[in-house]
Formats: structure tokens, sequence, C-alpha cells
């Protein structure tokens, strides 16, 4: 049984006493962690539940502060990236995710919020089952099975078509004709509950480990690299969807669109209904709320979808997820257990997160035995004690959270949970900055824990994107001393011949690796900035800083007279508040979206000694990028224009072209407006063609996006 660690106790209590701008880089953080680990390692660490309300509480404020919108932010994407053990393709068109509602109401808001962008009073939805498994696309040319690909990060998933092909109701080839020369078919792969037991003991007669639940067996058979093993697994396929097509005409109703990929030979749920307005989906809900027990699926919820395609086209997107669908989801579940140990985990920042040591209990198909407390404030709060009997609740795959105490249960002598002076890693102080709920190891790199964090940080895809360097490699680097900076990792070359004798390891994997950490020294001031890891600051700030000054030199300067000047007023006793006021027209807190608390914290980071030294050492080992302008240069002509990317373009991918717009100072937002200057339209374009056209904005195709670039 999986054990889950750390990352598991980043929770979703919400925090008054910071910024907003804070808050969203906090929580911006935290989602694109789970997102790693839900999509990636096939490992996630909080419930689904825990998930959503991260995801919820960054979407309000960013709804309430525009300002801190940024391209990189997870309400702009689904998830994460493929995994590397199988080839990338790039999604014609993006499969978004669906925004969750919890309740009659929020339905209601739903369903009114829809009324009132389509100027109508009643609609038509399409109401179905939320079935629990892996989501499929599934590229059909002239009739016959091309590829099937993962959900991966939306925009790309990882190619499985071998895998997809042993599907038994999957067709190979549609029935019948008038099909799109080329569609998209989006669909739930899951196990039947019944199969699902036959499946876990087969494995245990072999001596395999089992399945925890459907959901995960369906996951993980999906993505076995051998498809002869997922052949031998009871899959089955049920589509819900049509992504991008082309030559073709599909019905303008969603539920005669489903009902047509049935006579095609597309496997639907029989369950699918066509309902009239919100009492009609809640109607539904509670239908499937009591039928989930009897149903050989599991279902996690329901989803409804406006039945009319004009009218999803009028409402579009927003962000993430279209205005025109919602999945109501079904509650929590819950059970009672107790509480027989909080330890408390450090992450890269240092911050100490206490996780409740349970008797394991049975939840929802997983034995349970880790929860969530979050931090001290939460645990006091709830008054948590060890020994305490407590409701967990659970509403995904992996470790619960506590809900409450039952105090009625509470033996005579408890221990209360108190916050450790010293880090349970290294031995060093624990600081708790008043007015903060997390409290930090002061050991920064001498403590184990956050070098094996900061460091797997460094290597990560969107900082130096160093390939083939895995979390599970930099624990047993760490463990065996041969990294504890990121300057060590460009000095491994020097241990080529200890690196071969490990297990597992050849002269090619050794070479692949060895020149990804030369590639890599290749970069930009942004990417740098943000693989150093300073606290709070993400890839939007570590831009915004690499953009503002000159030079990593100007950076590290105007941060280090910040540190000096706040080191003088403490000197003169002046408070926090009277600091910040002092070195509001600091230059470095004129850098755009820089507040007093992200100042203080890049420049408590320059201002070490240490740092500056593991920043001299990686200059040294030729680490470098081009030299960016603080001035808005020539290059950027496009800056104040409006992009939005559809479609597939022939040699660049949505990423590069992004890059190249940005470059150029333009922006690159995801849905369609009035505002909107340039839609860039490649192969499947979609419904954002579709809209430009309508509304008169300019659309280029690669070639014509290439020669404004190239228009200084």
């Amino acid at each position: 049984m999986r054990q889950p660690s750390s990352i598991a106790s980043k929770g979703c209590k919400r925090s008054t006493n910071v910024s907003p701008k804070t808050r969203v880089e906090q929580l911006r953080e935290q989602i694109r962690e789970h997102n790693h680990r839900y999509y990636v390692l096939d490992d996630p660490e909080i419930a689904d539940a825990e998930y959503d309300q991260l995801l919820r509480e960054l979407q309000e404020l960013e709804a309430k502060h525009p300002e801190l919108v940024s391209q990189d932010s997870p309400t702009m994407r689904v998830g994460a990236e493929p995994a590397k053990q199988f080839a990338s393709v790039a999604h014609a068109m993006p499969m978004l995710s669906l925004n969750n509602c919890f309740s009659e109401s929020e339905l209601a808001e739903f369903d009114q919020r829809a009324q009132k962008g389509l100027e109508t009073e009643t609609l038509t939805y399409t109401a179905e089952p939320k079935l629990d498994g892996a989501a499929l696309n599934l590229s059909y040319r002239n009739g016959q099975l091309e590829r099937g690909a993962t959900r991966g990060d939306g925009s790309h998933g990882e190619d499985i078509t071998g895998n997809a092909r042993t599907i038994r109701n999957l067709p190979l080839r549609l029935r019948g004709a008038g099909y799109p020369a080329f569609m998209e078919v989006r669909g739930e792969v899951v196990m039947p509950r019944s199969q699902f037991s036959e499946l876990n003991k087969r494995l245990a007669s072999k001596g395999e480990k089992n399945y925890v639940n459907p959901r995960n067996a369906a996951a993980g058979s999906l993505r076995q690299l051998d498809p002869k093993i997922t052949a031998d697994r009871p899959l089955y396929l049920y589509a819900y969807g049509v992504g991008a097509h082309a030559d073709g005409d599909l019905p303008d109703s969603h539920f005669e669109l489903l009902q047509t990929l049935r006579d095609w030979g597309l496997p639907v749920s029989d369950l699918v209904e066509r309902v009239q307005g919100a009492s009609g989906c809640q109607h539904y809900y509670e239908k499937m709320s009591a039928r989930r027990d009897e149903l050989d699926f599991e279902i996690d919820g329901c989803v409804y979808k406006i039945d009319s395609q004009a009218q999803r086209d009028e409402l579009g997107f927003v962000a993430r997820a279209p205005r025109w669908a919602i999945a109501h989801k079904f509650p929590a579940e819950e059970a009672t257990t107790k509480i027989e140990q909080v330890e408390f985990q450090v992450g890269r920042t240092g911050a100490l997160t206490p996780v409740a040591r349970l008797k394991p209990v049975f939840v929802g198909g997983v034995t349970v035995s880790n929860a969530t407390l979050h931090n001290m404030d939460e645990i006091q709060r709830k008054d948590v004690r060890v020994g305490d009997t407590v409701i967990v609740r659970r509403a995904g795959d992996v470790i619960p959270e506590v809900a409450r105490v039952v105090v009625g249960k509470r033996p005579e002598r408890t221990e209360p949970v108190t916050l450790p002076s010293h880090c349970p890693v290294c031995g060093s102080d624990v600081e708790r900055v008043q007015g903060e709920a997390v409290a930090r190891c002061t050991g920064g790199l001498i403590c184990a824990a956050q070098r094996k964090e900061a460091l797997k940080h460094f290597v990560s895809r969107r900082a130096m994107d160093i390939e083939g360097l895995g979390s599970k490699l930099i624990e047993q680097f760490v463990a065996e001393e041969l990294l504890h900076t990121p300057v060590d990792i460009y000095a491994l070359h020097e241990h080529r011949e200890q690196l071969i004798e490990r297990e597992g390891f050849g002269e090619q994997s050794i070479g692949n690796l060895l020149s990804s950490i030369e590639n890599s020294k290749q970069t930009t001031l942004g990417r740098f900035l943000f693989a150093l890891g300073i606290r709070e600051i993400g890839e939007t700030m570590a831009n915004d800083l690499a953009s503002h000054f000159s030079s990593l030199e100007a950076i590290q300067e105007v941060a280090v007279n910040y540190a000096e000047q706040i080191a003088e007023l403490l000197k003169q006793e002046k408070t926090a508040e009277e600091i910040d006021k002092a070195l509001k027209e600091d230059v470095l807190r004129q850098t755009p979206n820089i507040g007093p608390r992200v100042a203080r914290n890049i420049a408590s980071f320059f201002d070490d000694a240490g740092n500056r030294e593991v920043i001299q050492k990686l200059l040294a080992a030729d680490v470098e990028w081009p030299q960016e302008s603080s001035k808005k240069s020539a290059a950027q002509h496009l800056s104040g224009k409006t992009f939005v990317l559809t479609g597939s373009l022939p040699d660049w991918t949505r990423d590069e072209a992004k890059a190249r717009i940005e470059a150029a100072g333009g922006r690159v937002t995801s849905s369609v407006s009035s505002k909107t200057d340039y839609v860039v339209a490649g192969e499947a374009p979609g419904s954002k063609l579709a809209k430009a056209e309508r509304l008169g904005v300019t659309v280029l195709d690669q070639n014509g996006l290439a020669a404004l670039l190239a228009d200084d």
C-alpha cells in the first residue's frame, strides 16, 4: 500500500494574514505540485475535495484581482506534463477540465449565469454520469483509429495508441457513414467493479501488487509499457464528446451528437438524459446518487452540458474550463478513526507541515493511515490532540484531511500537539514569523529535506529543465553526499565511472543525463531566478524581475541594498509596518507585482553569503543566458497586442509560439473576445476561429505570425 508523504499536507485552509498577491502565488505553487504528482507521477497526495478547494480559492482571488492573473496560472491549465515513458503528442483541440459545484444552490448559480449570458430564461442540458476512470482522446481519420492519447496537461498527452487498440469496446474503424474526415473523440476508460475484484485476485496469485480501486486500475492499465498487459485487463470506453473535427458536420444538439457517436459504433452510456433547467439537473443528480452503489462502474458525480452547440459557442470559455458545463460532485466520504501520532515534515522552503498518523481505516475503497493537519493554526482551531477520535474526510484516491474531532470520545489523557523548536531533520531552529501560519526550519541547505526538495525544483521542467535527474535519483544522490547544492549537478560528469556502476545505469542513460545537464547551461534569466527557489517567487515574478532589471548583478545589488536598509531600520527599532512604508519607493519595490513581503524574501535570499556563493559557482560552471534589457526595445513591437492560439501549427508547438509572441511584447490569452487583436489558427482550430471571424478579429496562420514577429 502506498504511503503518502510530505506534499500531502500542503493544505487548503484559507489564510487571512497574507496579501492576495502572496496567497495567489502560494496557491499556484501548491496546485502545480499536486498536478505534477497526480498526472505525471501517478502518486497523488491530497483528496480531490481538497484540490478543488485550492483551485476554487485561486479562481476567486483571480476574479477579485484580475491584475494578478498570469498565463502560467494553474487556472489557465488543466493539469501537468505527460510522463516520459511515452511519446508526447499534441491534441488538435485542448482537453479542458470542468468547474465543480457541490450543492443545489451552486448548481442554480451556474444555471443563472448561463441564462444571463445567453439572455434566455430556460436552458436544455444533457446530463451524464461523471465516470470515475481515465480520460482518453481518440483521433479518427477517415473513420479509422489513428491515435489514442491520455489527457496529459490538456494540450499534450501521452501516445498510448497500442494500448487503446486493446480496449474491448473501442472501435478500430467507425461504422456507417457521415462522420468527419478527421475527428477527436473524447471518452472515459473504466474498469467494472465486478471485474476489478477478479483482476486483483489474479495479481495476488502471481505475487503482484493489487490496485486500490477501479479508477487506479483503469489508469494504470492504460499506461502499461507492454500492450499485452493492457489487453489482459477488463477495460471499457464510454464516449462523452468530440474535440476537433474537420470536413464534416455534427449535430448542434449534444444529446443527438452522443446518439450519432453510438450509431458510428462508439459506446455511450445508457444513463445519458436530456433535462430541462437546474431542477432537471438536480433531479438527475438525486437519481444517480440513489443508483450509485448498484452500478457496475464507479461514478463520483454528474456532468451537465448545455445541449445546444450554438449556445455553447456563444458562452465560450473561462480560463481552464467551459462556461457551458459543470460537474456536480457527490459529497466526500468520511470515516472515524484515532490519531496515534503527529509528525512534522519539512518541505523545500523549510515549511514544517503536521501530518496525522492514523489507526488505519478503510474509506471509500482505500485504506488510509495519514491525514493532513495543514498547520498549527488549523490544529488549534480544531483542537486536535494525539489520542483523539477524529472524522477523516476523503474524496479522492489519497491522503484525506482531519475534518473534526469527536470530543465526546476524547480519552482522559491526550497530548496537545506542539510545534517543535528544532527541525526534525537537521536540528536547526524552527522559526514562525508573527502573522504567518507556516513555521519554517532555518537550516537552509544544511537541512537534507530542504536540500532534496530544492534540487528537485532546480531541475524541474520550467526551471533548468534537466531530464533524467528525477526525484528518486536526487534523493539517492543527496543520501550518498553526491549532491549538496545545485552546483554539484554540474560536476556530476566527474563521477561518470561511479554512476555507470549503479544498477539501471548504462553508457546511454549516463550520456543522456550529462547531455541534458550540459544543455541546461543555456537558459534565460527568468528560468534561472525561478530555479533558485526564492521563497514566493514563481515563474511570473521571476520573469518580471528578469524583464525589469538589466542583469542578475543588478537584481543582486538592489536586493542586498534593500536588506541593508532593513537592517539599519531595525537598529532604529522601527516596526515592520514602518519599515515597509519607509522602503515603499525603493527600486526593488518598483518592480511589477513585488510587494513588501516578496521584496523581503528576495533581499533575504541575495543577502545570504551562502546563496551568493552558489550563484557565483553556477556562473563559473558556464550557466548563462542572453542579456535582457529593462527597457522596451524594437524587438518588443507587439507590446499591448493580445493573441489567441488555436489548432496545431505545422512547425511550432503552442509553447514555442507563445514564447515568441511574449518575447516580442505580446500577450497570449485563452479565449477570443472583442479585445483580441489576433487569432493564430493552425490545423483543426475549432470554435475559436469561428468566433474570431464573427467578431472580425484578424486571423493569422503560422507564416502570418512569423511575418508579424519579424516586422521590427
